[in-house]
């Protein structure tokens, strides 16, 4: 009996889980989504060209692989028919390799609205959401009222709209705000409800599954599934740093709800992280830097949002949170992105443990997200040399510095480190 293996973010997102995930295609025959939504930029760079996917699944660039966006997934319209055109005109139709379960979520246009009015009614206490309606839309799920994937072929589908749309309108009254000269990305909502429902007759192009029969049913046949994740683990609305958090579970449990899968279908479990840390928006972030090597680490790994074109907070890596995040996933592989930006440091710190109440700690408390938190370091040696392009060479090509900074991550998670990636390109990784 197949299992599925499972690729995850161990950060804050933004770990380069859209280049793995494209590295490791060519190994399965499907590859899924299971939660978020368009507030997700995966970004792949091939044979010169960049890719931003953001509901479409990873797979999408390898010939062949079949990519489902599962029914944890929340889905826009026209966001997701602009994702699906984009890649037509670079040569990729998806009219045969992509499914949508039916039971995905759909984001309103109102759903938007109400995520810009929930921000500006928070003021300075605003949680930084990318205000594509992520939160609202899992609200409605949460609270049994939402739209499906399933509902737009359905007779009463726009009644069904109708009325959802009427109780968010009321919703946006009571938070002070009417829709009177209200813009969604520059447009007035009239015209932006007309281009999502616009999208909603596109994607009845794309055929429509049960997603957790069509998975289920895949692995009985002996198909190899790879499940990737959106956002990452110190994001999960329950484990991450609440309430700074996207609004679903980011870990390894989320792919089960997620796609319909029992757990003892889950097979490897792959961690990413980078080798340094990153945010964006607000919420604690305990190793962030304010100084020249901050500003050095966001220069060099261009450190600016897929989706919201943001520039990243950065940060020396932190240990206790990444251990924290492999715990909670039962994380049996790592793989380590974006060495390349530290190649000329010479010397990197590396975050092993907390100060917190006039203690040591290696454990994040409870009060993490309100109470300060100072890193405790260890120095270690750059290794100032730039890992030429080796073309997937084997680990004998890593600097020794490199290798010790690897092997002192390795004995602290205990977790083998086995993809190291130094450069944005699929084919710039090498293999341990």
């Amino acid at each position: 009996m197949n299992k599925i293996d499972i690729l995850l973010g161990l950060q804050w997102g933004d770990e380069g889980k859209g280049k793995v995930v494209d590295a490791l295609t060519p190994n399965y025959d499907i590859v899924c989504r299971f939660q978020g939504g368009p507030n997700a930029g995966h970004t792949i760079e091939f044979e010169g060209k960049k890719f931003v996917l953001h509901n479409i699944p990873s797979g999408v660039l390898t010939p062949g692989c079949v990519n489902l966006i599962g029914n944890g997934v929340i889905i826009e319209p026209h966001i997701l028919k602009g994702e699906i055109e984009g890649l037509r005109e670079a040569g990729f139709d998806l009219r045969q390799t992509l499914k949508i379960a039916n039971r995905a979520h759909l984001i309103l246009p109102t759903h938007r609205a109400i995520d810009a009015a929930n921000e500006k009614a928070l003021g300075k206490m605003k949680v930084g959401t990318t205000l594509k309606g992520i939160g609202p839309t899992y609200t409605d799920k949460t609270a049994r009222r939402g739209l499906r994937i399933g509902d737009i072929n359905t007779a009463n589908f726009r009644e069904k709209y109708e009325q959802l749309k009427k109780a968010h309108l009321q919703q946006i009254a009571g938070l002070g705000f009417d829709m009177q000269g209200f813009q969604l990305d520059g447009l007035d909502f009239a015209e932006y409800e007309k281009l999502w429902f616009e999208g909603i007759e596109y994607l009845k192009q794309y055929q429509f599954v049960d997603g957790e029969y069509f998975i289920n049913e895949a692995l009985d046949a002996g198909k190899k599934v790879l499940a990737e994740g959106a956002q990452g683990s110190m994001l999960d609305v329950d484990f991450g740093s609440y309430p700074f958090v996207t609004s679903s579970n980011v870990i390894a449990a989320g792919v089960c709800s997620g796609l319909g899968i029992a757990p003892s279908r889950v097979g490897k479990v792959y961690g990413i992280f980078k080798a340094y840390c990153t945010r964006v928006g607000t919420g604690p972030f305990p190793t962030e830097l304010f100084d020249k090597t901050g500003d050095t680490l966001r220069e060099n790994g261009h450190e600016f949002g897929a989706t919201t074109g943001r520039p990243r907070r950065c940060g020396w890596l932190d240990l206790p949170a990444l251990k924290y995040a492999v715990m909670l996933s039962g994380v049996t592989d790592l793989m380590m992105m974006k060495s390349d930006v530290m190649d000329d440091f010479e010397t990197i710190k590396v975050a092993t443990a907390y100060r917190y109440q006039g203690k040591e700690t290696q454990h994040l408390p409870f009060a993490a997200c309100t109470e300060t938190m100072e890193p405790v370091y260890k120095e270690l040696e750059g290794w100032r040399q730039k890992i030429e392009d080796r073309r997937q060479k084997a680990e004998d090509s890593i600097p020794e510095k490199l290798e010790e900074y690897i092997r002192f991550i390795e004995h602290y998670v205990g977790v083998p480190i086995n993809f190291v990636s130094y450069g944005p390109d699929r084919t710039q990784n090498i293999l341990r």
